[in-house]
């Protein structure tokens, strides 16, 4: 199994997950985030194609993360799964595409892949974040979320991979010069997590088997990359440079699982 990040961050997110069986390929897409156009640019960058994808897995309604996710799922047939709270919020409930709904935690197989959508806090209607399975590798993602739980540590202990939310500095964000209003919403418990909390998150999980871990939906005005990778480099015992931080730009290249 392997994985690649389109982009990350506010400006759009779309995270592509694939696994191989002799000669067949699963591909999903985690969020769509980005305009059919620019999915396309994207995913050449990675030498695919929308055609190619199986389905559009959608975290939660924001539209960094279900921006072109309808026009794309119509336009080229592609199976679109997300909770029935986030489909009723975005009207593709009642859109002309293949809607596949997902209830949290309850496993979906797609051809090669297992996705294990797990709920979360954050701001949204009914959001959902996801852990996948080859049968063999196990990738977690977390991203736009407040605050830990018990539950999101059970899911997440014993990846192989995982993609970790790094939202903001909680220094930097504190003297930004976003209203007090956004920086409660922010770094609230339905907000965003922080690289400290990130850090705790890290510190919770078994990491016995983890092999790559990518922080990732950096703020591009309260955070920076050597600030995140440094938070989580410190749990790991490594040193910064051996962490992952997706770009908004570039989101990173691809990780395989092994």
């Amino acid at each position: 199994m392997r994985f690649a990040s389109l982009g990350s961050g506010s400006e759009g997110n779309a995270l592509i997950v694939e696994a191989r069986s002799g000669s067949t390929t699963t591909r999903v897409l985690l969020d769509c985030g980005f305009s059919a156009k620019e999915l396309e640019r994207r995913l050449a960058r990675l030498d695919c194609k929308i055609e190619q994808l199986d389905a559009i897995l959608i975290t939660h309604e924001h539209s960094d993360h279900i921006g072109g996710a309808l026009t794309v799922a119509r336009k080229w047939s592609v199976p679109l799964y997300m909770s029935w709270g986030t489909a009723r919020s975005v009207g593709a409930d009642e859109a002309d595409i293949d809607l596949r709904v997902l209830w949290g935690d309850e496993s979906v197989a797609i051809r090669d892949l297992e996705l294990h959508p797990y709920t979360v806090p954050h701001d949204a209607r009914e959001p959902l974040q996801f852990a996948f399975s080859d049968g063999v590798h196990r990738l977690g993602v977390l991203t736009d979320v407040g605050m830990s739980t018990p539950h999101i540590t059970a899911i997440l202990s014993g990846c192989e991979g995982l993609v970790l939310e790094c939202n903001h500095d909680a220094a930097m964000l504190a003297a930004s010069r976003y209203p007090q209003s956004l920086k409660a919403r922010i770094s609230g418990n339905h907000g965003h997590l922080s690289n400290d909390a990130a850090a705790s998150i890290l510190a919770s999980l078994d990491r016995s088997r983890l092999q790559h871990v990518v922080a990732a939906h950096l703020s591009q005005q309260n955070n920076r990359p050597d600030l995140a990778r440094s938070a989580l480099a410190a749990v790991l015992d490594t040193i910064a440079d051996d962490v992952m931080a997706a770009s908004q730009e570039d989101g990173f290249a691809w990780l395989a699982l092994s």
